[in-house]
């Protein structure tokens, strides 16, 4: 007997669609996601481009306070003149690159005015035999002028800790409290160049590259999942009242006629030869 799409509305099915809204709304929420990473990646992109190469300007002109920062600035060059704290020199582990394992060196620099700048003078591979560099290229001594590249202070990160002489993050209020004096804690610096310039030093911070990732076609993707999820769950509709109502003259005739036309299909090359194998 036919029994119609009555069965779609019961609460079994409804509460499928229930299920299937859920899921449209957590994939439209991880596009949106995605299209806000993608946005980041542009900003920094613009970051860079605006940055990167302009002119150095004095450290005071962008940051007139110890704690400020503007996220815009990030990668402008600025000038300090003053000197390195070399006994205040320290390490920030868990610093990879190019799939080698490293640290970055940090130096306190005090400026002319009285204040300390952190200074990432660039990265070195841990040593062969300890959980450090095996040599750290000592700054210059003396007065030194310096050309580096602001980055905001980093954020700590919980249960992670660092030895004697370490840090985990270049969290600068941390630095800060170490180094004693005051100290500027809404940025530090990546070093571009220095005035005299040593011998050796470690290796420097090269640009980054103009790439915003996969995040618009990720954004797509999840898009697609939820609209696809309400094809399948019509699918499912369909199949379960072509089941039901199987011996409905009318139901039975459209079977047939997809029977027909499942036959009229021309076989491709791979059904032909499973067949004549499982004959």
């Amino acid at each position: 007997m036919s029994t119609g799409w009555k069965f779609a509305f019961s609460r079994r099915w409804l509460g499928y669609l229930g299920m299937v809204i859920a899921f449209a709304i957590a994939c439209t929420c991880l596009s949106l996601w995605q299209l806000a990473r993608r946005d980041e990646a542009r900003a920094e992109i613009e970051h860079v481009e605006v940055n990167w190469d302009s002119t150095p300007r004095p450290v005071r002109d962008v940051l007139p306070s110890l704690d400020s920062f503007n996220s815009d600035d990030k990668w402008m060059p600025v000038t300090l003149s003053g000197r390195y704290l070399l006994d205040e020199q320290l390490l920030a582990r868990g610093r990879p690159l190019d799939g080698r394992p490293g640290f970055e060196v940090l130096v306190p620099f005090r400026l002319d005015d009285g204040t300390v700048f952190i200074v990432d003078r660039g990265w070195l591979p841990a040593g062969n035999q300890q959980d450090a560099p095996d040599v750290v290229p000592e700054a210059p001594g003396g007065s030194v002028t310096l050309v580096v590249r602001l980055k905001a202070s980093e954020p700590t990160i919980a249960g992670r800790s660092a030895p004697e002489g370490q840090v985990a993050t270049i969290h600068l209020p941390d630095i800060a409290e170490l180094v004693g004096q005051p100290t500027y804690t809404g940025a530090y610096g990546l070093l571009s160049s220095e005035d005299p310039a040593p011998a050796t030093r470690p290796t420097a911070v090269t640009k980054p590259v103009a790439d915003e990732g996969p995040h618009l076609s990720y954004a797509f993707q999840w898009l697609v999942f939820g609209i696809m999820a309400f094809f399948g769950l019509g699918w499912a509709i369909r199949q379960e009242f072509r089941a039901r109502n199987a011996d409905d003259p009318a139901e039975r005739e459209r079977a047939a006629e997809r029977g027909r036309r499942a036959a009229a299909k021309p076989r491709s090359d791979a059904e032909i030869e499973d067949e004549l194998l499982d004959a």
